[in-house]
């Protein structure tokens, strides 16, 4: 279609000329939809063009009601956009010229189908027009380019336009979080705010949703106060994407205090707390929403069902996600995409490793995530080679593996021992797919080799990376150290891990274990004395429970549960009776 209009891109300085002026040019295919519009735009197009004798201003609101009816069909878009086109070039070679709203009107239907050819010969003709310094065509002209990704060019026509309004600033700042220049969308706001002009509620949905991306949380409450000082109307829409900043940023509190005194909730708004919780590692309190949601029969959406199986998963309650996985059945819903990926997540984290095999099969689109979360749901199942299986088969299905999916293979390899298949698979990530191995990835390496034994050569891999090794390479290292009792290394590992995480205790309590394992006691005493000068506690284990879709955690020495003292006692009881049938250390 680029060519559509490039036999006329000289026609306003030299128009040509038609005597045909009783064509039906609009194609359109032979659908209802279609033809319900063409039914209803048909008999003002055919009073348009014979009605070339009224005054040309009268002619023109006719023209431009035309187009205006056009470009607002979205369900038609592309045929609707053919159709403008026509009536468009209709007005460069009859008359009358198009004016400050013709143009805009047939920019927002190029921009509906990305048709940047098509745009920019508008754009030529609007300046030939002289009219391209219009706010309101220059507003338009920059909402076709950021829809199309022309940043550049959208920068250009904003700094060169003399007149800016509110919109004009929100199309900038919005193409910026778009393109995920996040930092770029905030000094454009500052700009802005600067000026004369305050924000309006869309922009501060949009300025709140760059502070989520960037987990600026003071910037965040900046914006808030912003809100507050200014009396901006705060409707559901301003409200979900505070909530929302707030829980990307980490201030569950002030998140809950906003959700809490909200008079209007939408499901968005439920999602926004629900996900955003889940996304905090709060995955009780995520559930606990999800309740109280149902309470209030607020239907769910799969942005709900995604964030409830993601904290089934991580807190192993399969019950509940069994629940999710009956209800997608029931209301019919696809478990494709990333319902399907949450489904498999969560009965592979709770050991259902069957069950989510399942679900990838009966999957009819698997893109690359689909493939990544059971290959690494295998593998933390044990099921290293079946995962190596899946991982072969992605070529022939045309998919091709990302970095996470090397995760899973590497990690398969390393719990089934096939150290010298996942070196290769290592290699292979910049031979073969192009892609660059992260930390995580030399971690995935030196794990392997250490579990082998290759300590020596887990250490040359440590020592030639390209970048800094970080608390995960060194930990899987020293984990390698303390189960082949390499004290001596383990030693120089813990003064890397100590240096770039001092505050966590793993480092600590893996040294002492290995000062432990080789009756290096006294050393042992001395590195659990020194966590006690630094008060520093050890993370206590935890243990869990589901009950009637209730999960229960338990910690040694916790006494918070109202019926922990029954709880002791029948451990007591337990300890007793094994000891009874044999040699066994009490609990």
């Amino acid at each position: 279609m680029g060519t559509f209009i490039s036999s006329c891109t000289s026609s306003i300085i030299t128009p040509f000329t038609t005597t045909n002026t009783s064509l039906n040019p609009i194609p359109y295919t032979n659908n209802n939809n279609n033809h319900h519009l063409w039914k209803t735009i048909k008999p003002l197009y055919a009073f348009v063009i014979k009605t070339s004798n009224l005054q040309t201003q009268t002619q023109l609101h006719l023209y431009n009601s035309l187009i205006q009816t056009l470009s607002n069909d979205v369900t038609n878009s592309h045929s609707s956009f053919q159709a403008i086109l026509l009536i468009y070039l209709h007005m460069l070679t009859n008359g009358p010229l198009p004016d400050t709203y013709t143009i805009p009107y047939v920019l927002k239907a190029c921009a509906q189908c990305q048709a940047l050819p098509e745009g920019q010969q508008i754009h030529a003709h609007s300046i030939k027009m002289g009219v391209s310094c219009n706010v309101y065509v220059n507003n338009t002209l920059m909402r076709m380019y950021a829809v199309c990704g022309h940043i550049g060019t959208l920068r250009n026509l904003f700094d060169r336009c003399p007149h800016r309004d509110l919109v004009s600033w929100t199309t900038l700042i919005q193409a910026f979080v778009k393109m995920a220049s996040f930092n770029e969308a905030i000094d454009a706001f500052l700009r802005m705010c600067e000026s004369s002009l305050v924000a309006d509620e869309m922009m501060l949905v949009i300025i709140l949703s760059a502070c989520a991306k960037l987990g600026d949380l003071s910037l965040g409450r900046k914006i808030h106060a912003y809100i507050v000082d200014n009396n901006v109307k705060c409707d559901v829409f301003v409200y979900n994407a505070l909530v929302d900043m707030y829980l990307k940023c980490g201030d569950t509190d002030s998140a809950s205090c906003i959700f809490d005194g909200m008079l209007v909730k939408n499901v968005v708004s439920w999602n926004s707390m629900i996900s955003g919780l889940a996304y905090q590692g709060k995955f009780t309190e995520s559930l606990d929403r999800f309740r109280k949601m149902q309470g209030l029969s607020v239907k769910p959406d799969s942005v709900t069902l995604v964030a409830v199986l993601n904290s089934c998963a991580n807190l192993g309650m399969l019950e509940l996600g069994k629940w999710v996985h009956a209800y997608i059945d029931k209301n019919h819903i696809k478990a494709d995409g990333f319902i399907g990926n949450a489904l498999m997540d969560m009965y592979a984290k709770c050991a259902c490793i069957q069950q989510a095999y399942g679900i990838f099969q009966e999957m009819k689109f698997k893109d690359v995530f689909s493939y990544t979360t059971i290959i690494v749901g295998l593998a933390i199942n044990g099921e290293a080679q079946r995962a190596l299986n899946i991982f072969y088969d992605m070529p022939k299905h045309g998919t091709k593996p990302d970095e996470v999916t090397f995760i899973g293979v590497l990690s398969a390899c390393s719990h089934a021992g096939l150290v010298d298949e996942g070196v290769k698979h290592f290699h292979d990530m910049s031979m073969t797919y192009n892609l660059k191995p992260q930390t995580e990835h030399y971690g995935c390496l030196v794990d392997l080799l250490g579990r082998a034994g290759l300590i020596h050569e887990a250490l040359k891999v440590v020592e030639n990376m390209p970048m800094e090794p970080d608390g995960f390479v060194w930990g899987a290292l020293l984990g390698a150290c303390k189960i082949h009792g390499q004290v001596e290394l383990g030693e120089k590992v813990v003064k890397k891990l100590v240096t770039l995480e001092p505050e966590k205790d793993g480092a600590y309590i893996l040294m002492s274990n290995l000062y432990s394992s080789a009756n290096r006691w006294r050393d042992a005493v001395k590195v659990r004395k020194a966590m006690k000068e630094m008060k520093m506690k050890k993370t206590p284990g935890c243990s869990s429970v589901e009950i009637d879709g209730v999960v229960y955690e338990f910690r040694r020495g916790d006494k918070s549960n109202p019926k922990s003292k029954d709880v002791y006692k029948a451990v007591e009881r337990i300890s007793s009776h094994l000891k009874d049938y044999g040699d066994y250390s009490a609990l």
